[in-house]
């Protein structure tokens, strides 16, 4: 029971996650007569905005991974597990996780967010994401791996297809991805690969709706679309990617693009965690909380960051899905727990709009501030860079995200181009991926066999 964690005198506060809303939690908690028992399945903070750059190269991941018990050495109230939780129980006040039962005073679920496949499977099984540090490690190592391919094979059509990537979703993560991509292919890539015409290269970013950068200002959405088309990145709005399988991504039932990469970045979901009443948790998985983020129907349960689905007048939908939201709900909870404990009336939530940006390669992005202020480019670039700068944790991994964008400014070239674990798509037998294959099939989470491909009864004409 509670996994050796001391006995307290004070109330103990369990936070599931050490993402932005977590992280800020436990520490506004430093000074509070409480006990911060922290449980997540990864021994580090992921800085996720940044992830699409781990992805391509330009950063490596641990500078933007931080130890969590680094960041809290020296909090004296603060204790940290590595575990996956299983399941809350409100009855009895438990957390049931892999590693034993943890008991709490007050829970805070600052699980964040999972990707949202909309109940494709041939997507889930077959498609790139980029939610985690593994996530983008493997990206990287399959956007070389198709390369590396490319060069070895005579098929026209088949190298085409290894040199199409198709991005799904236009939201800043799949702009972002885009224009980084897009830099690469005319900056980096014909130095590495000068048997390979990369003229034959090509980006697609394709949006469900009629813009990029659904939730931001129309000249926010022209800005990015111009910087795009400018990039060489082939945009296909209005259009639904309806599976994707044998490197076919298809937008109708007939109708495909041959790509020998797919990266999903169309939807999140909230990582609700199970135990919760059916009626507190929506169809996207987030959870329903009243003003000061408490659930439904649970006085000692809390839900901040992109799991909390806060309603308001202004925000019909559930607060966005953001690190400032984030940040200032677990401000406001540390406050609310301590005036729960004094009998206290907590305050509600009201949520400061700072902006919001989104970068689309070098010199070029795309920012919105309050009161219809907008401005791009240039500017853009440095606001993007000097926020997200201060938002890392550790002043290691400010100074390597630092000199490292600053080498890549100048010279034009990452040299983290590295296929350090070999990624194995079931559905792909290519010979880099058969050793991965044999490792993964070695871990619980990989070993299941892999699924036949089935061949479709006729063969539809590639499109696009």
């Amino acid at each position: 029971m509670d996994t050796n964690i001391p006995v307290s005198s004070n109330p103990r506060v369990v936070i599931i996650g050490c993402g932005f809303a977590g992280l800020k939690l436990a520490q506004e908690l430093a000074s509070a007569p409480v006990q911060v028992v922290m449980v997540d399945r990864n021994n580090y903070h992921n800085f996720q905005p940044l992830l699409y750059q781990v992805a391509t190269g330009a950063l490596e991941a641990d500078s933007i991974a931080y130890p969590v018990r680094k960041i809290f050495a020296g909090q004296k109230n603060f204790f940290f597990r590595v575990a996956d939780v299983h399941a809350v129980d409100p009855a009895l006040k438990m957390v049931r996780t892999n590693i034993g039962d943890i008991s709490y005073d007050y829970l805070v679920l600052a699980t964040g967010s999972l990707t949202n496949f909309f109940g494709i499977e041939s997507i889930e099984k077959n498609a790139m994401q980029i939610k985690s540090i593994p996530n983008a490690l493997n990206l990287r190592s399959f956007i070389f791996q198709n390369l590396e391919q490319a060069v070895l094979t005579d098929d026209p059509a088949r190298k085409q297809a290894l040199l199409t990537l198709v991005v799904v979703g236009g939201g800043p993560t799949g702009v972002e991805i885009s224009g980084s991509l897009a830099e690469m292919r005319h900056g980096v890539l014909p130095k590495d690969y000068p048997e390979l015409d990369l003229s034959q290269m090509r980006i697609i970013l394709v949006e469900a709706g009629p813009a990029v950068l659904g939730p931001m200002s129309k000249e926010s959405q022209q800005d990015a679309q111009r910087y795009l088309e400018k990039l060489g990145v082939e945009l296909r709005l209005n259009t639904v990617i309806k599976k994707y399988e044998d490197d076919r991504a298809y937008y109708s039932d007939t109708e495909y693009i041959d790509a020998g990469n797919l990266i999903w970045a169309a939807g999140v979901n909230g990582a609700a965690v199970p135990g919760l009443p059916d009626a507190a948790v929506t169809r996207n998985k987030r959870i329903t909380v009243n003003s000061w983020n408490q659930v439904e129907g649970e006085p000692d349960i809390f839900a901040i960051g992109d799991v909390a689905n806060l309603v308001t007048l202004d925000m019909p939908k559930g607060m966005p899905m953001l690190a400032p939201v984030a940040q200032q709900q677990a401000s406001l909870l540390a406050d609310n727990l301590q005036r729960l404990m004094r009998g206290e009336q907590p305050k509600d939530f009201e949520y400061l709009n700072k902006g919001v940006m989104a970068i689309v390669s070098r010199n070029k992005a795309v920012v919105d501030l309050p009161k219809g202020i907008h401005f791009n480019g240039f500017l853009g670039w440095l606001s993007w860079l000097f926020i997200h700068l201060i938002l890392l944790v550790g002043f290691r991994n400010k100074l390597v995200a630092l000199v490292d964008w600053a080498f890549s400014y100048f010279s034009s070239g990452q040299a983290l181009r590295l296929i350090i674990r070999p990624f194995y798509r079931f559905d792909r037998g290519d010979a880099l991926g058969k050793h991965a294959a044999e490792e993964r099939a070695a871990t619980p989470e990989y070993n299941a066999p892999p699924p036949a491909i089935q061949q479709p009864a006729t063969q539809p004409a590639p499109v696009g």
